[in-house]
């Protein structure tokens, strides 16, 4: 993708061919990059690029099948610090074109979860984005931070010490007992 071309590449689905695989490669420019990386609440998203192919699944339906490689730069969730994560994930879409809708206030989740109602364009920057925004770490640590030793108290308030005994620490023990007596019939 060159720095002109839009960030989302759609792709008609009447118009992929119908017995041969169609290949793609979708590197954004830097623009819809930064602004994709800030949706995602990244610092920043370098490198990202989706290589892959349409192949003709049956009569109707079509298989996306592709590679998400990347590097994002996200703040560390305990001290801000940036944690840069490699990204190198494989992306499957099944589109179906009789695919049956759910109906019904509960549904229930397929096994299958590659495969998707056909649309009437396949959108590859909405294919990026969401592989990506599943592919990142939901809570990126710096190397070597534990949530444990960053515990953040109050204004004056003495800090934690994990040496002192705990008020309630006996009390699993003294339930243990008193079910061991309940069972012993007593």
């Amino acid at each position: 993708m060159t720095p002109d071309q839009p960030a989302s590449w759609r792709y008609r689905v009447a118009e992929l061919p119908a017995k041969k695989p169609l290949r793609f490669t979708l590197e954004p420019a830097p623009a819809p990059l930064a602004a994709l990386a800030a949706e995602l609440g990244a610092s920043a998203l370098k490198k990202v690029k989706l290589v892959g192919e349409f192949r003709p699944a049956g009569r109707h339906d079509v298989v996306l099948e592709a590679r998400l490689t990347g590097t994002a730069v996200q703040p560390c969730v305990v001290t801000l610090a940036p944690v840069t994560t490699r990204i190198d994930e494989p992306v499957l879409r099944r589109y179906v074109a009789d695919m049956p809708m759910p109906e019904g206030d509960e549904i229930e989740m397929p096994e299958d979860d590659s495969a998707e109602p056909m649309p009437e364009v396949i959108d590859l920057g909405a294919v990026l984005a969401e592989a990506l925004a599943l592919a990142l770490p939901l809570y990126p640590r710096a190397a070597g931070v534990d949530l444990a030793d960053t515990a953040i108290a109050p204004p004056g308030a003495a800090p934690i010490e994990t040496d002192k005994p705990r008020p309630f620490a006996g009390l699993a023990a003294l339930k243990a007992r008193l079910e061991g007596e309940d069972d012993a019939g007593g």
